[in-house]
């Protein structure tokens, strides 16, 4: 079959192209197997709702990724004053000590005044409400000149639809405010934990990474050390640079909605900053209230707020971002909707936040694997 009829030799070529054909099929089937075999684990976990127990257990152990993220975002410091001769358990106190100072100022400075304007936004719900009242009846009785129509039907619907709502509000405030107190002591206590974690294994984190790359068979652990370097690069910066974003925008944005003359702005300034983790999505979500509020109030004040909120917006697109976080993840948008969309669907808002950095690091993963191994170029049947 492979023989020339003239000198009846082996055709080399064809030879090399059939075998060069099945051994890029059988790359292709590698790759349908792994995509079937991931497909098959989502489907097993969906069906026994292997997330949920997932999530339990993450809560419990909770302290532990507490404890490890704050040592791991601490470690660059403290490597930065060994550099500077210091001994690193010496190190390791002082960056610990700036670190808890620098949270119990904030939470000095914040947590009060927040407190007490929630408490004054609660306690001014049913004046926003007769506030909307009038300028929705006064918007009615415009609408109903302009246009010669009879709005008093919207009106009514309108009106019944606020009372629910304000008496929801009146019944389900003490459940809320259970809930949030429960939540903030039961976070309190993670995150103390989480301190008490993070000092202990800020001393030894070098080797906590030593100790991990040890169980690797040695020909995997130089390349698990270059990995490790890229994921902590790229992720860490992400996260620094992603913490100052936040306060930016909470500081600006507190500022503009201060001028706005809206109520509780350092409530809603951080709902924004808080936001502000998920791509694209996160401003809307945290401008909606905002509005919503501001135009309750006044339609003067819903005006300012909507300025600052674009002011802020502005501000974050065309200097935060380009210059606290450049292209630290390297990710096309597209790629980062697309996880959003995934990520919300099946770990909510949670998945929405964490979905860039997880996607980031799979990419690094991929992109390492491929500079060593040629995954892609095997796939698409390059020689």
């Amino acid at each position: 079959m492979f023989r020339k009829k003239k000198d009846k030799e082996v055709d080399i070529d064809s030879l090399n192209d059939i075998l060069f054909t099945g051994k890029r099929l059988l790359h292709i089937g590698y790759i349908i197997a792994i995509i079937a075999l991931v497909l098959l684990v989502t489907y097993l976990v969906k069906e026994w709702h292997a997330l949920r127990f997932v999530g339990e257990f993450l809560i419990v152990i909770s302290p532990i990724f507490i404890g490890l993220i704050i040592a791991w975002l601490l470690d660059p410091l403290v490597k930065w004053l060994q550099g500077k001769k210091f001994p690193r358990i010496l190190a390791c106190i002082l960056v610990y000590v700036l670190f808890i100072a620098f949270l119990f100022l904030i939470i000095a400075l914040l947590v009060p005044a927040m407190g007490n304007q929630i408490k004054d936004f609660i306690g001014n719900i049913p004046d926003l409400v007769d506030d909307f009242k009038k300028f929705f009846n006064g918007l009615v009785v415009d609408l109903n000149y302009t246009f010669n129509y009879d709005f008093n039907g919207v009106k009514d619907h309108t009106y019944h639809a606020i009372e629910n709502f304000g008496m929801n509000m009146t019944t389900k405030i003490p459940n809320m405010a259970f809930g949030i107190v429960s939540s903030v002591i039961s976070g309190g206590i993670s995150f103390f934990l989480g301190l008490m974690i993070g000092f202990y294994m800020l001393f030894d984190f070098d080797k906590l990474n030593s100790t991990f790359i040890s169980f690797l068979p040695k020909r995997w652990r130089k390349g698990a050390v270059e990995l490790t370097v890229r994921l902590n690069d790229s992720l860490r910066s992400y996260v620094q640079g992603l913490l100052l974003i936040m306060s930016l925008v909470f500081i600006t944005q507190a500022i503009g909605l201060t001028l706005s003359g809206i109520q509780a702005p350092l409530v809603f300034a951080f709902f924004c900053a808080l936001t502000d983790i998920i791509p694209y999505f996160g401003p809307y979500i945290g401008a909606i209230p905002v509005l919503i509020v501001g135009f309750m109030m006044d339609p003067i004040v819903g005006i300012c707020c909507l300025i600052s909120i674009i002011v802020v917006q502005l501000l974050e697109n065309n200097f935060y971002q380009p210059l606290i976080m450049g292209h630290t993840m390297k990710l096309h948008p597209v790629t980062i909707m697309l996880g959003l969309l995934i990520f919300q669907h099946f770990f909510g808002i949670i998945g929405m936040i964490v979905a860039t950095p997880v996607i980031a690091a799979l990419k690094i993963i991929f992109t390492f694997v491929d500079e060593k191994m040629d995954v892609m170029g095997k796939v698409i049947g390059e020689k």
